[in-house]
């Protein structure tokens, strides 16, 4: 048996007070199946599936072999730090697009957020999840989920006209939004609800204003409605498509203001106000009738050929400050982000790519960080932070 490097203190505390819910998130976030696990720590795959599943509990040496083959601290492994109850599946665009292990690497993805915003969660008040969860016939008609959009604009506060900033709206209300990060740059946008906080993923390669923001109000219309349903089929897709569609652009305001011909200059006027893509207003012309079959064949066949990306640049998608701002305030009050890491027990690289996929910005440069098992920061002063 290899004997335990120095500095093992991590390793036989996560051996005392192993968590296996852990070790399956750390295996999952590195897109490996137990066999391929197994193999890198020279073990058989029904040891890795005894651990996971709390059957046995791995040995200091082996927690150690575990944490070098994941390239997480081996105090990740430790009870201690807060693990989310997950309600519902996660909501992918098409379940066909993606395998399994990569659904699989981008929730376990969301569960490394949800560990970072809970640290955060210690010394910062982040807003309370207040999304509305509006329930849905059992065959809701477009009628239907036009209401419901309508309900979640008025239950979040929402007035007349255009949403200024969907992104902020969603952060307002409790939500962590987020770009997807490189690992998962096969999945599309997705939302799922981590224990009481909702997590939105955008996807980076959509590097355009109008469709981030229709994205994230399809994310909301999974979270709003969604809770309970079997996430990837096209009705599903659709619903939450015509949720975004009503609740970016309501029909009972922008009926008016739609051309009843192919006017590309007021769709151009109507893109810059309502934030919405062309294609996404073609649409809604077509559904609320002022667009006949052959004038929105016409106006998508010629958006086709113009290709992404459309005219009339909105520019910069909107960018996501709550956890930013809620990492500033830390820093403000004395608590490091890399103290906010230790807690935290995340490795220092992946902590900083959360925060990078969070703010849209540069990496952060990493400090001294403090030995393993040193003791985490304190404060008895709890911070309130509610984004503007």
């Amino acid at each position: 048996m290899p004997t335990l490097p120095r500095g093992s203190r991590g390793a036989e505390l996560a051996s005392r007070s192993f968590e296996p819910e852990a070790l399956t998130t750390a295996r999952q976030l590195r897109g490996l199946r137990k066999n391929e696990l197994a193999r890198k720590v020279d073990l058989t795959p029904a040891a890795v599936s005894q651990y996971e599943l709390g059957q046995s509990r791995p040995s200091a040496t082996v927690v150690a072999q575990l944490a070098m083959a994941l390239g997480v601290p081996a105090t990740f492994f430790a009870t201690g730090h807060p693990h989310p109850t997950v309600p519902s599946a996660a909501h992918f665009r098409s379940l066909r697009a993606t395998t399994q292990l990569q659904r699989d690497q981008a929730v376990a993805f969301g569960k490394i957020v949800w560990r970072l915003v809970t640290t955060v969660e210690h010394y910062v008040e982040l807003p309370p999840a207040a999304l509305p969860r509006l329930a849905l016939s059992a065959e809701p008609s477009r009628a239907d989920i036009a209401a419901v959009a309508r309900d979640a604009r008025d239950a979040m506060g929402v007035s007349r006209g255009p949403i200024p900033h969907v992104t902020r709206l969603l952060e307002a209300h409790g939500a962590v939004v987020l770009e997807l990060p490189a690992m998962s740059k096969r999945v599309d946008a997705f939302s799922h609800w981590y224990g009481s906080r909702p997590l939105v993923f955008r996807n980076p390669a959509k590097n355009d204003k109008a469709r981030s923001r229709f994205d994230a109000a399809h994310e909301a219309g999974h979270l709003v409605m969604h809770l309970d349903a079997e996430p990837g089929s096209r009705i599903i897709e659709n619903q939450a498509h015509d949720f975004a569609a009503e609740f970016l652009m309501p029909s009972a305001e922008i009926l008016a203001e739609l051309p009843q011909r192919l006017d590309w200059e007021a769709l151009y006027g109507l893109k810059r106000r309502w934030g919405t893509s062309l294609k996404a207003l073609v649409y809604r012309a077509h559904a609320l009738g002022a667009f006949r079959d052959t004038t929105y064949k016409r106006a998508m066949m010629m958006l086709s050929q113009h290709g992404d990306p459309e005219p009339c640049d909105l520019g910069p998608r909107e960018a996501p400050l709550l956890l930013e701002k809620a990492v500033r305030l830390c820093e403000e009050t004395g608590v490091s982000f890399d103290d906010l890491v230790s807690r935290s027990g995340l490795p220092f690289d992946l902590a900083n790519e959360v925060y990078a996929t969070a703010t849209m910005t540069r990496p952060r440069l990493a400090l001294d960080a403090p030995e393993e098992g040193a003791a985490s920061p304190d404060t008895s002063d709890v911070l309130t932070l509610f984004p503007g």
